[in-house]
This record gives structure tokens, C-alpha cells and sequence, in this order.
């Protein structure tokens, strides 16, 4: 399970860093990287699930 946590929180910063770059100069690295393809929006999907999977494991054992 920490591996997958790990992976979870690289995906979740990756999100923020994208988000942040969105907000301070307008500018979509996923966008950037991928296009507006379906591979953009699956970065997008796993993003998301990361992030819910990080507060599901933070008030629950599953990471222990």
C-alpha cells in the first residue's frame, strides 16, 4: 500500500504544480504535454483518483 500512496502524492503534486502554473501564467502543462487528447484527460482521471485516495487513507488504517 505505500508504494501505492507514493505514487498517489506524485500525482496529486503533479496536479497542484499544474494548477499553480494554470493560475499564475495561464499555462496548461498537461495541455502542453499531451494535447486536449484522451491521454490528457486520463492524467486528469488519475489525478482526481489520487487525491481521493489520499484522504480515504488519511482517517483510515489502510496505509498502515
Amino acid at each position: 500500500m505505500k508504494v501505492i500512496s507514493l505514487i498517489a502524492m506524485i500525482l496529486v503534486l503533479i496536479g497542484a504544480l499544474n494548477w499553480g502554473l494554470v493560475g499564475l501564467f495561464g499555462m496548461n502543462l498537461v495541455e502542453v504535454l499531451f494535447g486536449a487528447t484522451v491521454l490528457a484527460q486520463s492524467v486528469y482521471i488519475l489525478v482526481g483518483v489520487s487525491a481521493v485516495w489520499l484522504i480515504a487513507t488519511s482517517f483510515t488504517k489502510i496505509d498502515a
